[in-house]
């Protein structure tokens, strides 16, 4: 499975860094899908404040 010249710390520390660009890869992941949440959110809360707009203005188009 692992080559000959590869001892069990050599295999505990390929098994570390893996286990740490993975973490990295899973929080840039997060990162990205915080952004889009977040613009997504920001959109929702504009279509919500235009909607309440137009409605206070059609009851009361003075």
């Amino acid at each position: 499975m692992f080559p000959a010249f590869c001892s069990q710390a050599c295999s505990g520390d390929w098994r570390r860094q893996h286990q740490t660009r993975k973490l990295e890869m899973l929080r840039f992941w997060r990162d990205g899908l915080e952004r889009q949440l977040a613009a997504l959110n920001a959109s929702i809360q504009t279509l919500q404040t235009q909607i309440e707009r137009d409605q206070n203005e059609a009851a009361d188009p003075s």
